[in-house]
This record gives C-alpha cells, structure tokens and sequence, in this order.
C-alpha cells in the first residue's frame, strides 16, 4: 500500500513560547521556536499537557518554506491562555535519529501533536501558514468536542464545507455519551465533533430526536447521515465510511483535496475514471459512473472522477496516455491495477461486473522492450522480466533503480565494470530495471528504496542483496552464488 498511492502530502508547524524578554528591550529577535534534542526531549514532553513538534532537516526545502510561518504561528500561540508549546528537532542529526525512529518519522517536515506528557501521539494534519497553524491547534489544544448550546453556536460551528459530527444526548452521561467523547478524542486532528442536548439547535435533520443519536454533517451526497450503534469502533466506522463521497471528485478546487486524500487512504479497492470533464456529453460518462457506484456501495471499491487538467500526475505513475480518456482504473491494495481504455458510458457497467467476477486480466505498467539492448548492463522492463530474468536460466544480478537516485547513479558504473567482466559468459547477467516506470507484481521482489539488488542463480533462487557499493563486493556475492564464475 505504501508503494501505491503515491501520496502526496507534506505536513508542517512549529514553535515555542518562551519567558517575556521582549525584542527591543534586549536588541535580539526573539524566537518562539523551542529546540529540542535527545538530551532535553523527555524532560521537556513530560512536563507538558499539549505540546507540537516539528521534526525536520537543515537541507529540506518544505522545511524552510515553513520556517517563518512557523515562527509566526509561535508567536502568536505563546500569548495563548494557555500558552500552546512549539517545538522542533533536527531529525537529520545522528544523536536524534532515536527520536525520529521512536515517532516514525518517514519524511520531512513530520508534525506530532504529543499530548498528557508523550502518552498520546497524534500527527498535526492542520494548515502550512500562520493563521491557519494558529486556529487549528487553538481547537486541539481545547475539548475534543464543543458543546453547542444554541442555533447560533451550531451555525458558527457547523461549516458547510466540512465533516462535521454532533452527538445529541438527553444527558451528558453515560456509556454513550462517553463512548462518543473518547471517538472525538481520538479523531479529533482528523474531524470537528460537537455534542449538544437539543437535535432543534441544528441545521439538518429531525429536529424531534432527543438521541442518543450521533448526526454527521458532510458537504456531499445526503448531507446528513444519522448513527445510534455507541460501539467505538462501530462508530469510527461510520464515520469513516460516511465521510468519503459516493463518487470523490478529482479536480483543481482545493475543498476537495482533503477528500481525494481519504480516498486515497482508504482500504478500498479504487476504481477511478479519468475523463475530460469540460468536454460535450460528459454528463452521460458521470451518471453512469454514479449509477455503478450506487450499485457497489458497500462492496469494496470506492470511486473516484478525475478531470484530465487536474490528473497529470496520476497519469504518470499509472503510465497511461492522455489519448486513452475516457479511461478507467482500478487499483487494488496488493498494488494490481485493472485497465479500460476510451470507454463509454455503457461500457462501465459490464466491466466493473466483469473486473468483480474475476475476469478483467490486471495490467502491467512497462516500459516499451528496447529495440536495441546491446550495452554490458542489460535493461530489463516489465514485460521481459519474466523471459530476460525469471527463465532465463541464467545467474542474474539485477538492479532496480530510480533515474534521480544518487546512490543508483554511483552504482551504475561499478555495475557496467562487473557486467564487461562477464560479458563473454552466457550463463551470467548483468541487467537493470526504473521501477519507476515498470510495475513490479512478482512477490519475489520487494523493492521499497533504491538501489535494490537481487541475485536469480540459474536453479531458480531468488535472494537480495544490501551493500553492493563496490565491484569486489558483487563480484564476491556472485563468487558465492556462482562458483564456477572463477
């Protein structure tokens, strides 16, 4: 799944309050942004009920755009009452690289919210610029559900472009009641939760129901949607599910990024169709399309309408061509992705059928076989893996590389030093594969960073490699494999 969606995101924030010593009386700027590392990080979190850390890199471009932001945002939350703590660690720092692991920081910047000392950890998933860092973590660091006590404080609270979910209660206790409080603490970074002892207060739906009833407000489809099962996970389910729109909407307008991003990580199979949306008779595509969602809700597949301005980057890492829209995909979470190219809309429905009953074959993003593949180091692509490495019966070493990996680039002229060595033994091979342009679907390989090295000996077994940074040292794991080489 990791290798799949791409994602997409960056996340940002951070700062600190410090003691009043203002700037013009002591003739230094002053900062805001706490700094923390391995020798003061514990101390520090446990003394603090609400704290945000930035884990970072001096060299990160998004982590500088930040900065200033950031700083900003420090600034105006250190005059909080309470003031809310920001703080950063250098995560590139080798006596750090402990915290960075501790927290799984994957990327950079890495936001956590860490809150009643460190207990619980929560990623921040709020805006980039000051004032948006600002309003987020005001509501964080506050109940994890307001009470709504009047119509007005519903119509401020209830945003018509947002997911939003009330709980009516005759009372604010309970099993329900606190089953419902510890879901909004949980998923409070992720949705805004409000609870309130009068259904009549809000915008939408029955205004008889005296609950316990929890009411989910959403900018799409039905618009509300009610739930009475008070199972935490039952509700976290439902408000998951409900939460993603029948049909995603993949365009420009950035209200409906938050949505595509949920798609994206949702467990369900994705069927997305990519379509011009500005084109005449387009309407026909989409209510079909909708009318097969509707069909499978409930079934596994989530759907997705991507407009072709907006999906250039899809396009590219599914390796299809803007000559093939009206076009649909489906991808699985095992990373199988399923094809129909320049469809129509009466071509949805039997297909989605078929692709269901087992009868869609996947697709295989490769590059095109190389007319020519006369140079020591043999390039492979997926459609000639099977034939150029898996029965061969040959002793393959085999790289697969990123064209802007650095560490490949300083692996490729060691590798095409081996491969000269062997060019004239026919049983050895030498040979490379982007795994940035070819889908890898053999299990055999799992390739998860670059360079990543495997060795296919001529009996058929599969083994990977780490290290390989030098001829001796391939020329020792191929002596190993193959020792009839020398």
């Amino acid at each position: 799944m990791g290798r799949i969606v791409s994602v997409w995101l960056a996340f940002f924030v951070i700062a600190c309050s410090l003691t009043a010593i203002s700037a013009e009386e002591s003739g230094e700027s002053k900062e805001f942004v706490l700094t923390l590392d391995q020798s003061n990080f514990t101390d520090t979190v446990s003394k603090q009920d609400f704290i945000v850390v930035e884990f970072y890199a001096p060299w990160c471009g998004h982590c500088k755009n930040l900065a200033p932001e950031y700083e900003k945002a420090a600034s105006i939350l250190s005059k909080h009452d309470p003031p809310i703590l920001l703080a950063k660690v250098d995560a590139n720092e080798e006596s750090n690289k402990d915290l960075a692991n501790e927290y799984e920081v994957r990327g950079f910047p890495t936001l956590k919210i860490l809150r009643n000392g460190g207990k619980n950890v929560q990623e921040y998933k709020g805006p980039r610029e000051a004032d948006g860092i600002v309003e987020y973590l005001k509501k964080q660091s506050g109940p994890a559900s307001a009470d709504i006590k009047s119509a007005e404080d519903a119509s401020n609270f209830i945003d018509e472009k947002k997911i939003v979910i009330v709980g009516v209660f005759p009372k604010f206790s309970g099993q329900e009641f606190d089953n419902y409080m510890a879901l909004a603490e949980k998923l409070r970074s992720d949705y805004e939760f409000g609870h309130t002892l009068d259904a009549k207060y809000l915008p939408r739906g029955e205004s008889s129901v005296t609950g316990p009833v929890v009411r989910l407000f959403k900018p799409f489809d039905e618009l509300f949607v009610d739930f009475k099962d008070f199972n935490v996970e039952a509700l976290e389910k439902f408000v998951e599910e409900s939460s993603i729109p029948l049909v995603t909407l993949f365009n420009n307008d950035p209200s409906n990024h938050r949505f595509i991003i949920k798609f994206y990580n949702s467990p369900l199979a994705k069927a997305m169709l990519f379509a011009n949306l500005s084109n005449e008779g387009v309407d026909s595509l989409k209510s079909k399309f909708r009318e097969v969602a509707e069909q499978y809700k409930g079934q596994g597949i989530g759907f997705l309408l991507g407009d072709l301005e907006a999906s250039q980057a899809a396009f590219q890492y599914f390796g299809v061509q803007e000559s093939q829209v009206p076009l649909i995909i489906i991808l699985e979470n095992d990373g199988k992705k399923y094809l129909k190219p320049n469809l129509e809309a009466d071509h949805i429905a039997p297909w989605v059928k078929d692709y269901k009953e087992g009868k869609v074959p996947p697709y295989v993003k490769s590059e095109p076989i190389p007319v020519e593949n006369n140079e020591p180091v043999k390039v492979v692509v997926a459609d000639t893996l099977d034939d150029m490495v898996l029965k061969s019966g040959k002793n393959v070493l085999l790289e697969f590389y990123a064209p802007w990996c650095g560490h490949c680039q300083k692996l490729a002229p060691i590798l095409e030093e081996v491969a000269i060595h062997y060019e004239k033994d026919a049983s050895v091979l030498i040979a490379k594969l982007d795994a940035t342009a070819n889908d890898i679907v053999d299990p055999n390989f799992d390739v998860r960073g670059y360079p990543t090295v495997y060795f296919r000996s001529a009996d058929g077994n599969i083994s990977a490699y780490e290290g390989l940074e030098k001829r001796r040292d391939i020329n020792s794991a191929l002596y190993v494999k193959y020792e009839n080489c020398y």
